[in-house]
């Protein structure tokens, strides 16, 4: 099955640089590219891409307000392009329904990794970024100094499983932090989602932090990766 995909970004060397890559793929087809987001909006409605990448920063409709379009419309799942440093709104585009994030220097296999992942219906969560990200986007918000009753849902091997997934673990890493299995933590991932009423790990990822369940700083687990390392990805 091919997966087709719409990149968007005002950067035209930028843009046409990560369609070549993804076009010299075998299983991907760019089958459009957009200068600002309100192009982008009406390739996807256009084109019915399965994934689209989306600067942030772009003219006439900035990525987040494309992210939300295109997330209304359904069937096509969106990853954000970021310059780290610099962006402002990533917690927005998180809200807005963004699947993961890449940083404008992914390298290329990153890059294909990514559009794969998340065409397959998976969250991207890259400890270098999304991790990061959602850390600097709630350190300015109050958080409630204990976890909110909404947390009372879940089983305590339920909250365990949250708490190493907000920090970045991927399936492999939580199984072998609770000694359990893989199939197990599957279990714990997708019965914390129905339980909270979320749609993907990432979305798991900001729940933790806005019920004070992680704060921003808390060191993360021996077992996790550090800043820099490739983008991880697991099946709910």
């Amino acid at each position: 099955m091919t997966i087709r995909v719409v990149v968007a970004d005002d950067q035209e060397l930028v843009r046409s640089g990560f369609a070549m890559i993804l076009d010299a793929q075998p299983d991907i087809e760019v089958v459009a590219e957009a200068g600002d987001g309100a192009e982008a909006v009406e390739a996807v409605r256009r084109h019915t891409p399965d994934v689209a990448l989306l600067d942030i920063r772009m003219p006439r409709l900035d990525g987040i307000e494309a992210c939300r379009e295109i997330a209304a419309s359904g069937g096509c799942r969106t990853v954000m392009l970021t310059t780290f440093d610099s962006d402002e709104y990533v917690y927005e585009a998180l809200h807005a329904g963004a699947s993961g994030f890449l940083l404008k220097d992914v390298r290329r296999d990153d890059l294909v990794h990514a559009v794969r992942v998340v065409a397959r219906g998976d969250s991207l969560l890259a400890p270098s970024v999304a991790r990061r990200l959602v850390e600097q986007y709630t350190r300015t918000t109050a958080r409630p100094r204990r976890p909110e009753p909404r947390l009372d849902a879940l089983t305590g091997r339920e909250r365990e499983t949250l708490l190493l997934l907000a920090r970045g673990l991927s399936n492999a890493e939580i199984a072998a932090g609770l000694v359990v299995s893989e199939h197990t933590v599957k279990t714990h991932v997708g019965n914390v989602l129905a339980k909270l009423g979320l749609r993907d790990r990432i979305q798991a990822v900001i729940c933790a932090y806005e019920t004070g369940l992680i704060t921003a700083g808390d060191p993360p687990p021996g077992g996790a990766a550090g800043p820099g390392s490739s983008p991880a990805s697991a099946r709910n």
